[in-house]
């Protein structure tokens, strides 16, 4: 009888054992539409594997980028109702839904992704936005300079962007409009395909995306219109539940290396426009210089878009010229 109630004990401690490590373990997934090749997607991983490795393996993280668990759009949405436990995504893609956030986008003269990376999460921890309430958010990003690309027409001067239809989401479409063109709001992994069959004539984008989403490949002119370049705000957030079901400790750790890494992405962003210009001049791309006479033509064009914004932003209930203010004293 001690024979067979050994073995029969061993065996239930060891599957108390491994329930109780089942249970310690927490299983989350990420979702993303950046390429897995993309540097920011790589960054996104290794974030990942880092909580795994500061928690001693109590969090895992399933990493699906290239929109396979949802498609860039989807995710905010996804992340609030869990189809994905975390999600990066563009704010802009939900237009409207994040005013005090869509500030960042404005085309405020960006310098570059540090600077811009800067400023997005100084933004969120100065104004608390309670747009995020429904997830908790880990951290922004935000890339270099967004400036136009075009794929068969050369843009010098304001009168050269009439009729033109440029791809660009959100804020990136409102400087479309205001500079001329016909904006075209689609997801970014559909600019490729847009350009290639001259569905739109060029878009607003970072020089990385040159080589990033390949788009060097079918554009030929990029106007360095930096007095008046945007950027675009990232945000990387948890399914509110989730982040709740952590322990202090853990939820201490995490917040502790999304510091590390908002550095790392502005960084990263720098790292890939140096490259995507690169990869823009190898393809035979022409850099089109703007003289300080049209720099100015073309902020006085925009002016209309921080005006719309301060308005839109005051209907619900968000003083948008305190935040654009902020923005300006902190770049």
């Amino acid at each position: 009888m001690k024979r067979i109630m050994f073995p029969a004990f061993l065996i239930f401690c060891m599957s108390i054992f491994f329930t109780l490590d089942a249970v310690a373990k927490t299983e989350l997934t990420y979702a993303d539409f950046f390429p897995p090749t993309h540097k920011q997607s790589q960054l996104a991983a290794s974030w990942c594997a880092e909580i795994q490795k500061r928690t001693n393996g109590e969090v895992v993280i399933k990493y699906y980028p290239g929109g396979t668990l949802a498609k860039g759009p989807q995710i905010y949405d996804g992340v609030v109702s869990g189809i994905a436990d975390v999600g990066l995504t563009v704010l802009s893609y939900t237009a409207g839904r994040f005013p005090v956030a869509t500030a960042i986008d404005l085309p405020m003269g960006y310098k570059n992704g540090t600077q811009a990376t800067k400023v997005a999460n100084a933004v969120l921890n100065k104004f608390q936005p309670k747009e995020f309430d429904d997830t908790q958010i880990m951290y922004l990003h935000a890339h270099g300079p967004g400036l136009l690309h075009t794929s068969s027409k050369k843009v010098v001067t304001l009168d050269d962007m009439k009729g033109l239809k440029i791809r660009g989401t959100g804020t990136s479409g409102s400087v479309v409009a205001a500079l001329g063109g016909s904006p075209v709001g689609k997801p970014m992994n559909e600019s490729y395909e847009l350009l290639q069959k001259g569905v739109v004539d060029g878009a607003l984008y970072p020089a990385e995306s040159n080589k990033g989403w390949k788009l060097g490949e079918v554009v030929k002119y990029m106007t360095e219109n930096y007095s008046t370049a945007y950027s675009l705000a990232f945000g990387v957030m948890m399914n509110k539940a989730k982040w709740n079901a952590l322990s202090p400790e853990i939820q201490k750790t995490i917040n502790e290396i999304n510091a590390e890494w908002i550095v790392k992405h502005g960084e990263g962003w720098d790292e890939i426009d140096k490259a995507g210009m690169d990869f823009f001049k190898e393809k035979g791309g022409e850099l089109v210089p703007q003289s300080a006479e049209e720099s100015s033509k073309w902020q006085k064009a925009i002016a209309p878009v921080f005006d719309e914004y301060i308005k839109s932003a005051g209907e619900k209930g968000v003083d948008g010229k305190a935040i654009i203010d902020f923005i300006k004293a902190n770049m």
